[in-house]
């Protein structure tokens, strides 16, 4: 059932660095914001090495390792990347095996004479003369959402518990296309570590279906992550002027963009046929107006216990991290947090270490812990 959208609270205004509670509904545990490291040019995504310093993506297609005590050096062996509007470096995770393995996969907006789409790159990382590097790298996926300029490329991975591995791509500006199954474009793929339609998607062997793809309809998907509760992928992602969604896709679904959606176009006018169609999935929950969602994480840390099972979702134009109180596959509460930064929202999620990290999303981005 679809739950009308809880109302966010900001947070009154407080120092820079510290949360407080807001009520009784939120008894949170106050936070202190920490910079691990500044300068990051429009950093998208992180990514945590088992010694304790990280991988950071930039936009304009710069792979940064960032030591534990801030400390930064760039990384080689990435594949040409096509760095225009929205597109460039994007995500960034490990395998679940990199203790052994050292293998790392990277999405990026790829170009070529049919303009850019988005793809899947995986190397291995190891230790070079100047530092990591990125050796025997191979684009392993092409997404065929190819057009030309620079919108909506998506693009967020997640591995899930059985080790494929979740990619979402955006609708390239395009909307229409999200609603075609033959066209990788707005939707959410399921692939094996080797980049091949997984086993068990749900239109392999159909004629005129993708066979990576897992569900249809979506927007422009930049958050993506497992939730550990059920093993189940959640996504987020942008609407147009509102109408952002959380959704729990699954397997042969369609998710309804652009012929339902909960905003309006950009000039104000209506989209599509209204709210709901037969056939299509609601979203269990969407924000009017847009607050831009970009990254989330599930808590599962024991450091900050008032937050336990709650998800974070960044928010790029709202410039705050949303906390959303989950009771199962329901929102039923949420809170504006970070408000006093002022930054854009790009990543957040949850370390080795236990930690919260978030990326803020400008030309001199940090890298921020979240401390209790």
């Amino acid at each position: 059932m679809f739950l009308t959208p809880v109302v966010a609270r900001p947070i009154a205004a407080l120092a820079l660095s510290t949360i407080v509670a807001t009520g009784s509904a939120f008894a949170q545990s106050g936070v202190q914001t920490e910079t691990v490291a500044s300068g990051l040019s429009y950093p998208w995504a992180v990514a945590f090495l088992p010694d304790g310093d990280f991988l950071v993506t930039e936009r304009d297609g710069v792979l940064k390792h960032v030591t534990a005590e801030g400390d930064q050096s760039v990384v080689a062996g990435l594949p040409e990347v096509f760095a225009q509007g929205q597109g460039g470096l994007l995500d960034i995770v490990l395998s679940p095996d990199f203790e052994t393995d050292r293998t790392v996969y990277l999405t990026f907006s790829q170009g070529s004479p049919e303009g850019a789409g988005t793809s899947l790159y995986r190397a291995s990382l190891q230790e070079g003369v100047a530092g990591p590097a990125l050796v025997d790298g191979d684009t392993i996926f092409k997404g065929n959402n190819r057009a030309y300029g620079g919108r909506h490329f998506g693009s967020r991975l997640a591995f899930a518990p059985d080790g494929n591995l979740f990619m979402t791509l955006g609708d390239r500006g395009d909307g229409p296309r999200a609603q075609e199954t033959d066209d990788h474009t707005g939707s959410v793929l399921r692939l094996t570590p080797d980049g091949d339609p997984a086993p068990g998607n749900p239109f392999l062997g159909q004629d005129g279906y993708q066979p990576e793809i897992w569900s249809i309809g979506h927007r422009n998907p930049q958050s993506a992550a497992i939730n550990p509760a059920s093993g189940a992928l959640w996504t987020v992602e942008h609407g147009a002027r509102g109408g952002d969604e959380v959704n729990i896709p699954e397997a042969g679904k369609n998710y309804g963009w652009p012929v339902i959606s909960y905003g309006r176009h950009y000039s104000g006018g209506k989209i599509g046929e209204g709210t709901e169609k037969a056939g299509m999935e609601q979203p269990i929950h969407y924000w009017d107006p847009s607050i831009a969602p970009s990254g989330m994480a599930f808590v599962t840390s024991d450091k900050y216990p008032d937050w336990q099972g709650n998800l974070l979702v960044g928010a790029l134009r709202g410039q705050h991290l949303a906390r959303l109180e989950l009771d199962g596959d329901k929102v039923v509460a949420e809170e504006q947090l970070l408000t006093e930064l002022g930054e854009r929202i790009r990543d957040v999620r949850q370390g080795p270490d236990g930690f919260l990290y978030v990326l803020t999303d400008s030309d001199d981005g940090r890298l921020i812990r979240l401390v209790p």
